[in-house]
């Protein structure tokens, strides 16, 4: 047996008397701690991983990166609300006298003012809109009102009243005692009044700036139910006479044509059977007052 046979058999020896650990030797004969590695005992360097893959070939996510949300989609903005209703068909009021005066000013209506929403005021509304670009719907809304102020000025009392029906003046002091034909140029009434108590209204219309109708306290004088004119030939039906030729009578020609006239100096009633009703009530030197 030779010396290297001698030294490997008292190597093995010594690995069998250990008992509990066995120690490694390389391949030169050096002891090693038994994990694979380079030549000096220590682990070789792995290749770095590639990112684990899904199934369908996707790259996982970087657990140390920030994931980026899906797009939310922006919602798309509502409709604009419709203008707002101010006045529609069946409406009645103030509000509704002063649209239909307006529309008289830029001539989209013809009839007098009433304070009633009709098919006529409708009619009118639809054709201003229409000229403007607007929806035809008849109803006056808010872009319709404001375009309609944006072209007319503030109607007067009398042009929202140039039918006629507007509310009497207050009655004069002097019209509060006793039996009075109450009569106010402001309103255009006459009111017949017994000891302070309104017992009947109706429009009135006076004369003209060269044939006005005189203002003061009078008394009715006489009354003729048929009367004529001798100066100017025309019918004076239901006179009452107050000052001189001045009377109170009824007027077909304001009955026909409204306040686009005037009288000669009396005071004209166009409701036939209200002044037909106050001939017969009043009496020969009840009171006559007539004011702003």
């Amino acid at each position: 047996m030779g010396k290297g046979a001698i030294a490997v058999g008292a190597v093995a020896v010594l690995l069998l008397t250990a008992g509990c650990k066995a120690v490694a030797v390389d391949a030169d004969g050096k002891p090693g701690d038994g994990t694979p590695g380079g030549k000096d005992g220590r682990p070789e360097a792995s290749a770095p991983r590639s990112p684990a893959r899904d199934p369908g070939g996707t790259a996982a996510p970087d657990p140390g990166g920030t994931a980026t949300p899906p797009a939310t989609p922006t919602p798309a903005a509502p409709p604009p609300a419709p203008p707002k209703t101010l006045m529609a068909p069946g409406d009645r009021g103030g509000q509704v006298r002063e649209l239909q005066a307006r529309l008289r000013q830029v001539a989209w209506l013809f009839e007098h003012p009433s304070g009633t929403y009709g098919p006529a005021t409708a009619a009118a509304v639809k054709g201003f809109q229409g000229k403007r670009g607007l929806p035809r719907t008849g109803r006056t809304d808010t872009v319709t009102w404001q375009k309609l102020l944006a072209m007319t000025r503030e109607p007067t009392r009398h042009e929202r009243y140039s039918g006629g029906g507007m509310p009497p003046a207050e009655p004069d002091k002097r019209c509060l005692t006793g039996r009075v034909l109450c009569i106010a140029k402001s309103s255009r009434t006459l009111t017949w009044m017994i000891d302070g108590r309104a017992v009947s209204t109706m429009d009135v219309r006076f004369g003209s700036q060269y044939t006005p109708t005189r203002e003061g306290t009078f008394s009715v004088y006489w009354k003729s139910r048929h009367h004529v004119s001798t100066l100017y030939d025309t019918a004076m039906p239901y006179a009452m006479f107050f000052s001189g030729g001045q009377a109170v009578h009824y007027s077909s020609d304001f009955a026909a044509t409204g306040y686009g006239g005037a009288s000669h100096g009396c005071v004209n009633v166009r409701d036939e059977k209200k002044i037909a009703s106050l001939f017969a009530q009043v009496r020969k030197g009840d009171k006559v007052v007539i004011y702003k």
